[in-house]
């Protein structure tokens, strides 16, 4: 079985029903073994919006890797999410980003298309993605740094 590292944010409306149904969205894909809890931050790039609500959450899945975005693409969209016309990094119901992917072999998937970059380009970057999925996977390790979730948060810890 593949098993997917997915964040999950909201900061439009009810955004813990949406993380909520996010959650349950992602059960229609495989089974959900891990949802961190939530963590209240503060918008990154964007800054005149509201707060976010983000979490982490693994999912083990038959999906590849772009059939599985695809289905969290879906999930946006059922849960009220608008790309199109969408300020770029501005508020929305629901933000579902596939953050790392290991196949049935035990094997992290590393790619670069159009549309999916493996492990998530930006993750090292982001406490609110650090923070959460270290709570459910601190030992997950990523493919092209090395490192694991958990020393990726201490460094960027240490930077702040």
């Amino acid at each position: 079985m593949n098993v997917a590292a997915v964040a999950l944010g909201s900061n439009v409306g009810d955004c813990m029903a949406h993380l909520n149904a996010a959650a349950a969205g992602m059960g229609r894909l495989g089974r959900v073994t891990a949802v961190s809890r939530y963590y209240r931050t503060k918008p990154v790039g964007y800054l005149d919006q509201p707060d976010f609500l983000n979490a982490a959450a693994l999912l083990e899945t038959e999906l590849s890797p772009q059939r599985l975005m695809t289905a969290l693409l879906e999930i946006e969209r059922e849960n009220g999410r608008e790309r199109v016309g969408a300020v770029p990094k501005g508020p929305r119901t629901l933000d579902l980003d596939l953050l790392l992917y290991v196949n049935a072999a035990g094997e992290s998937v590393v790619m670069n298309t159009e549309t999916l970059v493996l492990p998530h380009p930006e993750m090292h970057r982001r406490r609110f993605v650090l923070e959460p999925l270290g709570e459910i996977a601190g030992d997950w390790v990523h493919p092209v740094l090395g490192m694991t979730v958990s020393q990726l948060f201490a460094e960027l810890m240490h930077e702040c």
